[in-house]
């Protein structure tokens, strides 16, 4: 019995030994390359088209659109449609609906707002608002089918500023819709919306037409394919 107590003993070690590699065996180390430099981020057309589609039963907000927010709450956006001025928004308060309107073209068109935002370029106040009252003011980007625009019209501050914006309140419309994960891509009607880089993009891809928006840039894609820039800027504070 001694004897059969010493040779246990004395394999023990090679017991252990042999468990660690089978274990090490199975396992693999990954050691991260200090020389990978990551690919940049694609053109906003590029993302729309590559990117894959997401299933948009999610994300349907209201009358025959799609609305969502952006992971950081400072995005919302609604791929819906328009007649005349009047937009069909699921997160602002509009005249879509009333019958006067309904005897206008509907069109397709993206919008969106923003918590915080750039000022437009000058070359982007597509508005000198006469006779309103209003100021050109940063904060929504708006898509059709043929063009895409930075900016508008407006007193005071965006339902998402109110609601996400320094001094907002998240208990209204944006606070209930559904966060599109980085990398998702919504489409309907022709247009996409997609959030990524800290942003969203929007575009008609077949048309080539589109913008891009984030808290410190905006990007404005004509037809002819120019790629309008603004200069990085601060965050404009609510008027």
């Amino acid at each position: 019995m001694r004897r059969l107590d010493g040779v246990a003993a004395a394999l023990a070690p090679l017991f252990w030994v042999a468990l660690f590699a089978v274990t090490l065996a199975g396992c693999s180390v990954t050691v991260a390359d200090p020389e990978y430099t990551p690919p940049p981020p694609l053109p906003a057309l590029e993302q729309l088209k590559q990117a894959p589609l997401t299933d948009p039963a999610g994300f349907a907000a209201g009358e025959d659109a799609l609305a969502f927010v952006t992971a950081d709450r400072n995005v919302v956006c609604a791929l819906t449609s328009a007649r005349g001025p009047h937009l069909n928004l699921p997160y602002e308060t509009n005249n879509f609906s009333d019958r006067d309107n309904q005897k206008l073209a509907t069109v397709p068109v993206a919008h969106c707002e923003l918590a915080a935002y750039p000022a437009p370029a000058a070359r982007d106040v597509g508005d000198d608002c006469s006779g309103t009252g209003l100021g050109y003011l940063g904060g929504a980007a708006f898509l059709t089918p043929s063009r895409a625009r930075y900016g508008e019209c407006r007193a005071g501050v965006t339902q998402m500023e109110a609601e996400y914006g320094p001094k907002g309140t998240a208990n209204g419309p944006v606070s209930k819709l559904r966060v599109l994960p980085d990398g998702g891509n919504l489409e309907r009607n022709g247009l996409r919306c997609s959030a990524y880089r800290s942003g969203v993009a929007c575009g008609n891809v077949s048309g080539g037409v589109g913008f891009f928006i984030s808290r410190d840039h905006y990007e404005l894609i004509s037809a002819k394919g120019k790629n309008l820039q603004t200069a990085p800027a601060k965050a404009q504070k609510t008027p």
